[in-house]
């Protein structure tokens, strides 16, 4: 319950106010459409930096939860200089120390997960970590609509208000609850051939997720335009399309987790990644939104499989270094929802249905990449 809580709490401190900052920028800072780019830019690759070498630091330390409170308390003060603070470069600096830091406790809370499961000896590992992915997705529901009813009655002083007494509540849950585990175990018999496979291996997972992922972050952003200007819908259309692959992939998450435990995880990643394919193939034809619509079955499948599946897949990788395994995964996406911009640029100029026909070449690579990240 405990990890439960966390997960919550830290899915919904991003949510809240994730979908409203550049919102933020542009109202309350006065930013323009370069300084935007560079604060979301610099703040992402400040939080993949940090949180790798947070990463790699958690496993040779017994310090991990320790390093949740460090990422929760980070949190809290960042939130509560954005509320009170209207310099950008102030708010960068932030953004890049403090915001960095607090994205640490995501791929952190699977970690402490993770080594959790392994020292109880649990055989339901890939079950856990989908039901704890599944309620970040869920807080996903929830945060924005909240975060934009804060933002109308309180203004952004309340909105990150809010978010900051998410991430005390956070930090009050791991100290109260939340014991030390020590360090993570060393590998059994690690040779240097093992550690040449396993880094292969890792690059190529990171690749194809990285592909795949995008594909997804570009769909996704293409979505409401390809609908309302390819196919003649309306705003109300797209927001369904959006709304029944969120609602689809809650129960799908869990129904593969619990799946993984008697078949693997690698070969219902493999099908997440087939299933992408078969998506892309058919919003790429579409003349009908009811058919886009259909389609977003497969879809959900696609996002459970390879996300809801996704961090104990890297888990899996590197068993004895699960806090550098889960960042790597959450750099993947990271990397994937940088990519998005320029792709959908790129599909403003060609037509929004070309979204798709990236997605689709996109998934074949990342696939192809996914077949050869097998150890030899």
């Amino acid at each position: 319950m405990p990890l439960v809580t966390v997960s919550l709490l830290t899915g919904i401190g991003y949510a809240l106010v994730g979908p409203l900052l550049s919102v933020f920028l542009i109202k309350e800072l006065n930013a323009g459409p370069f300084e935007v780019a560079a604060f979301l830019l610099t703040s992402a690759l400040g939080s993949i930096v940090v949180s790798t070498a947070i990463g790699r630091w958690s496993d040779s330390r017994a310090i991990r939860r320790l390093l949740l409170l460090v990422a929760s308390a980070a949190g809290a003060v960042a939130w509560v200089l954005f509320a009170s603070i209207r310099e950008y470069w102030v708010l960068l600096v932030v953004s890049v120390s403090l915001g960095s830091v607090a994205a640490s406790q995501m791929p952190q809370m699977f970690a402490y997960a993770r080594h959790a499961l392994d020292r109880s000896g649990s055989t339901k590992v890939p079950l856990v970590m989908s039901g704890l992915r599944t309620l970040v997705s869920v807080s996903w529901v929830a945060g924005p609509p909240v975060g934009a009813l804060l933002m109308a009655g309180t203004g952004f002083t309340g909105l990150f208000g809010a978010t900051a007494a998410c991430y005390v509540l956070s930090a009050v849950v791991i100290a109260l609850w939340l014991p030390e585990l020590g360090r993570s175990e060393p590998a059994s018999t690690d040779t240097t051939a093992d550690r040449s496979g396993t880094r292969k291996e890792m690059l190529l997972a990171s690749l194809a997720f990285v592909l795949l992922q995008g594909a997804t972050s570009v769909g996704v952003a293409a979505m409401p335009l390809f609908v309302t200007e390819d196919l003649g819908g309306t705003i109300a259309d797209s927001g369904l399309v959006l709304g029944l692959c969120a609602a689809l992939e809650i129960p799908l998450m869990l129904a593969f987790g619990a799946l993984a435990v008697r078949r693997g995880q690698r070969v219902l990643v493999l099908s997440g990644g087939a299933v992408a394919l078969g998506y892309y193939a058919i919003v790429l034809v579409a003349q009908e939104t009811w058919q886009v619509m259909a389609a977003q079955a497969l879809h959900a499948v696609v996002i459970s499989a390879v996300m809801g599946l996704g961090i104990s897949y890297f888990q899996d990788l590197a068993p004895d270094r699960p806090g550098y395994a889960t960042t790597l995964y959450t750099n993947t996406y990271k990397v994937s929802s940088m990519l998005s911009g320029p792709l959908l640029g790129a599909a403003q100029h060609f037509g929004y249905r070309s979204a798709y026909g990236m997605g689709l070449v996109m998934s074949v690579l990342g696939l192809a990449l996914l077949l050869a990240a097998r150890r030899r």
